[in-house]
């Protein structure tokens, strides 16, 4: 018995050594290998393979505002050799897939005299290839197709191959090989439809980088034309949709946005946002009325409820143009839907921004303007830059603003008895009280709720799904805020950096007389009272600056940003104040230049105002002969330029000097000041260029204006140069 298992045992040893081996040529052998490679190592593989690709799809998040990319594969820096690649986020399981590859190739080879005998090695080869390119490293990947098409030119596979051959010579930025070849390979009649579509996809992927669009269109319609990738195929139509709307052809972009929406098979995402792009297409009533209705249904259905932020977006950029307030309230909605992508959250702000901007409100714009500042991750776009530059415009706005109501806020209450002031400031303390007592409620309910919490987790019992009662959910949540908002107390307009730039109510703040409250005489009647200036220097100098502020908004307002009725509210305001004759005058002047373009018939009253009472002012003599002061103004502008060039020349910035000083010779051209120029001019080339051009300098100032003291001082300075020539 023993005898008989040991000779079976050692049979089927020896039946395993013999088909195992991979140098002979047997039916068995080739067999077994094949089997062993197929549902064995590749199989696992390529798993391997398609669960990465599910968490790299999963992970990469498309930029719906711009063109999408043909396909969606984050490349930032080619990985060549030599150069170091970018850190690899790629998913391990890529990693995991070139591993199998690899020893199916080591394990189960069977090249025999030079040709290959199991028919599963070049699908190794194909998965190697795939694996390294999605792990971004190209070369290698183009090497491993390479071998496929030179080793098993009759491989099942071998078209397969040679379209990621070709998307692998895109990556490396070599379209003209990549089409040439792919070009080739559609010369076989006998390609399957599968095949086809991979092929023309890619050629567009070429073209794409090569900016042929129109090359692009043709071939990514002929790549939609088959559904056997319906990833691909939804994103080839919804890119056709995209390039389509930005050549202006807007009827064939709707067109291709509606195959998308019908297309059984497309993925959500694409249907949802083709229907925001058929949105973006509006061009008449008609279809905005549609388009509104459309939105607003899909706003409805709950399947939609995380592309709120878009659909709400969307809805107040078409009302924006027939309803200012409605679109406001939309893009309120769009940013209370808490929709996840950043990018969305700005171009909300952004655009409460420019509708308060439109408003003159630029105080809320500013907060808003803000707002996209504090949450951007993008701070060197376009973009951002102009938009940085807008809000950096309203500074002197938000500044004066601030100042003239905190100083307003003070003088009323200096003008008002003491009874009023102690009911004022009373009502103002039972409100802080109140105040207090209802965030001592909160904090209260908030550490009920978490005590709640910790007994649910020491008991062992469950701590049910709301989020509130999930520590680690809790605790998660609170350290995101902080990393993206950092400590804000809890508080209205607590986005907001600058609560004074927020702060957007009719409400006066009472606790503008101080610039901080202590904390343990808030509610002490005295505390206020004794804030209250009473010396007639503290409050003339209150006055001093209320007024100058009032002065400033009213320029900025009229030069600026052109709010006549703005301006004109600050400067009427201003007079009425009886300021000092700096800031009266002038006031006066500019507020009858905004009366006279109103056609206000007060532009008369005040004209005679200005030219009666102050007869000698430049304001008088500008509106009894603006040409002359015009004149003047122009004379001392020039003396100032060549005054600030000579500072330069001071400073030995010669390069400087002659290159401003050219500009300014051909801005003066034909007046006294330019003689002055071209001898300061003539001194700077001296510094640089030496005697020579020195002396052919001064010549020129000599002979081309002669009879000027510049002319003589040029005449004296040539003939002491003449000794040292």
């Amino acid at each position: 018995m023993k005898n008989s298992f040991k000779i079976i045992a050692g049979f089927l040893i020896a039946f395993f050594v013999v088909n195992c081996s991979t140098k002979k040529d047997a039916f068995l052998n080739r067999t077994y290998h094949s089997v062993s490679t197929k549902y064995n190592i590749l199989y696992n593989g390529d798993e391997a393979l398609r669960i990465g690709l599910e968490q790299l799809n999963a992970n990469y998040e498309d930029n719906y505002w711009e063109r999408l990319p043909i396909e969606p594969l984050k490349v930032d820096e080619l990985a060549f050799p030599g150069i170091s690649a970018d850190t690899d986020s790629s998913p391990q399981e890529f990693e995991k897939a070139e591993e199998k590859a690899v020893k199916a190739i080591q394990k189960h080879s069977m090249l025999i005299a030079r040709q290959e005998r199991n028919n599963k090695i070049d699908d190794a080869y194909l998965l190697l290839g795939k694996s390294r390119y999605y792990s971004k490293r190209f070369v290698p990947a183009l090497e491993a197709f390479n071998y496929v098409i030179l080793k098993y030119p009759k491989a099942d596979l071998i078209n397969e191959t040679k379209i990621w051959q070709a998307k692998t010579q895109v990556r490396l930025q070599n379209e003209e090989q990549a089409i040439k070849s792919l070009n080739t390979l559609l010369k076989n009649k006998s390609l399957d439809s599968n095949i086809k579509e991979g092929v023309h996809t890619v050629i567009a992927m070429a073209y794409m980088n090569l900016d042929s669009i129109q090359l692009v269109i043709n071939h990514l319609n002929k790549a939609a034309a088959s559904t056997n990738n319906k990833e691909q195929t939804a994103r080839n139509l919804f890119i056709l949709g995209q390039l389509y709307s930005e050549k202006g052809k807007k009827d064939s972009s709707n067109t291709a946005f509606q195959k998308v929406i019908d297309f059984k098979k497309a993925p959500y995402k694409y249907k949802i946002h083709a229907q925001l792009e058929k949105a973006k297409n509006s061009t008449n009533k008609e279809d905005a009325a549609s388009t509104l209705f459309i939105l607003k249904k899909l706003v409805k259905d709950r399947d939609n409820r995380p592309f709120l932020g878009e659909l709400y977006y969307r809805i107040g950029i078409i009302e924006q143009e027939t309803n200012k307030d409605n679109a406001t309230e939309y893009f309120k909605k769009s940013l209370q839907s808490n929709s996840k992508i950043n990018l969305q959250k700005e171009l909300s702000y952004e655009a409460l921004g420019n509708l308060y901007f439109d408003k003159a409100e630029f105080l809320a714009a500013g907060a808003y303007y803000d707002s996209i500042l504090n949450i951007t991750q993008s701070e060197n776009t376009k973009r951002i830059r102009r938009l940085v530059r807008n809000r950096n415009n309203l500074n002197e706005i938000i500044l004066y603003e601030k100042s003239s109501k905190i100083n307003d806020s003070i003088l009323r209450l200096v003008a008002i008895g003491e009874g009023e002031r102690i009911t004022f400031f009373n009502a103002h303390i039972e409100k802080l009280k109140a105040e207090e007592e209802k965030q001592t409620s909160k904090k209260t309910a908030k550490t009920g709720l978490f005590n709640l919490n910790t007994t649910k987790a020491e008991t062992g019992k469950s701590s049910g799904k709301w989020y509130f009662y999930n520590i680690q959910a809790v605790g998660f949540g609170e350290q995101e805020f902080r990393r993206i908002w950092g400590d804000r107390p809890l508080e209205d307009n607590w986005r907001l950096r600058d609560k004074s730039q927020g702060n957007l109510g009719n409400e006066q703040n009472i606790e503008q007389i101080s610039t901080e409250i202590d904390s343990s005489e808030k509610f002490e009647l005295a505390y206020y009272l004794d804030k209250i200036p009473s010396e007639k220097v503290k409050i003339d100098s209150i006055e001093n600056d209320r007024n100058t502020a009032y002065f400033k908004l009213g320029i900025i307002y009229k030069e600026q940003f052109k709010e006549l009725d703005l301006a004109k509210d600050k400067f009427e305001k201003l007079i009425a104040f009886n300021p000092d004759l700096t800031l009266l005058i002038p006031a006066k002047y500019h507020l009858y230049k905004i009366y006279e373009s109103q056609g206000n018939e007060n532009a008369l009253v005040l004209k005679n105002s200005i030219v009666e009472n102050y007869p000698t002012s430049k304001y008088a003599k500008f509106i009894l002969n603006p040409n002359q002061v015009l004149a003047e103004e122009e004379k001392n502008a020039a003396e100032s330029e060549y005054a600030a060039i000579y500072y330069e020349y001071e400073a030995e910035q010669f390069e400087s000097v002659i290159e401003k000083t050219n500009i300014a010779i051909g801005k003066y051209l034909g007046e006294p000041i330019v003689a002055k120029l071209e001898l300061l001019k003539a001194y700077a080339v001296g510094k640089t260029q030496g005697l020579v051009a020195f002396k052919e300098a001064l010549e020129f100032v000599a002979l081309n204006y002669p009879n000027t003291e510049e002319a003589k001082n040029a005449l004296d300075v040539i003939e002491t140069i003449k000794l040292k020539l």
